[in-house]
């Protein structure tokens, strides 16, 4: 038991200096030599930075976060604490070390707000996903997850990185920067949510068909899938009718759907998107999570 906890947190660890990485090469690469505004905390880094450029943008965000994680801890726990003080330190050093071992060049604005957001998206993503946070807004984004739980975390990291880049506007005194940083955060906040949300994809299928227990045994037995039987009523014939509801997984749906039909040619199936699937086989339940 205790070498798993140790190979789990490894593997976490992992993780967050891989998003940090990428983070750090995104940030330095697409958003700097383009004067794009980023959003949260690092957009007051880009600023100081702007003004001052003996300021590292990174050593800002550190000393920035300190009192975000103080609230954080009391809100979140510890293990946020640990996890995030180790993914803010990380793209923080890494933001500056790149940033003094390269010089990228300038490129196309709306290129760059493009894979920016892409990038820094999906380091966020595999970032949040593990549980920690880069501070500031990312942060800001996982206390206001507690009150308004129904909402994508992508969504409210949106919202609150608006006023940093409307800021970072005015201090380049450059619309440009803004308008290409709404882009790219909001390109950041879809690959966010694809990251997060993407990778635990699922469907539910409501079945009708004439052969309702036969095509819930093949289902249980070939795909490993439980069912609920729904009782309804056809409503041309009036005839009571079993309706199967399954839940599973994406990669199932073209299994199940084959596996219906050789049952049963004539049967009626809807599948839907389904979020927040939670239980046997599926995700478990944890307080605090996206």
């Amino acid at each position: 038991m205790k070498k798993s906890k140790i190979s789990n947190a490894l593997n976490c660890y992992l993780w967050i200096t891989i998003g940090s990485v990428i983070y750090a090469i995104g940030f330095d690469w697409l958003y700097v030599p383009n004067g794009i505004g980023f959003g949260g905390i690092t957009s007051l880094g880009q600023i100081l930075n702007y003004y001052v450029p003996a300021l590292p943008i990174g050593m800002v965000v550190l000393v920035a976060n300190i009192p975000l994680f103080l609230l954080g801890w009391r809100l979140l726990g510890g293990h946020l604490l640990i996890s995030s003080l180790y993914a803010m330190a990380a793209t923080s050093v890494l933001v500056d070390l790149f940033a003094y071992l390269f010089t990228f060049p300038p490129m196309d604005p709306m290129l760059a707000s493009v894979f920016g957001g892409v990038i820094t998206g999906l380091s966020l993503g595999i970032i949040l996903g593990q549980g920690a946070s880069t501070g500031g807004t990312d942060l800001i984004a996982r206390l206001l997850k507690i009150p308004f739980s129904w909402l994508p975390v992508g969504k409210l990291l949106l919202a609150v990185d608006l006023i940093m880049i409307v800021l970072v506007a005015f201090a380049f005194r450059s619309m440009d920067s803004a308008l290409y940083g709404i882009i790219a955060l909001y390109i950041s906040s879809i690959a966010m949510d694809g990251v997060i949300y993407g990778m635990d994809a699922s469907k539910v299928a409501y079945i009708i068909s004439s052969e309702p227990r036969k095509v819930a045994a093949a289902i249980d037995q070939q795909l490993d899938r439980g069912l609920t039987y729904l009782h309804g009523e056809g409503g041309g014939s009036g005839e009571d009718k079993l309706v199967l509801m399954c839940a599973f997984k994406q990669r199932q749906i073209v299994p199940m759907k084959k596996l219906v039909h050789e049952i049963d040619p004539g049967a009626f199936i809807i599948v839907c998107d389904a979020h927040e699937v939670l239980g046997e086989g599926f995700r478990r339940y944890q307080q605090n999570s996206l």
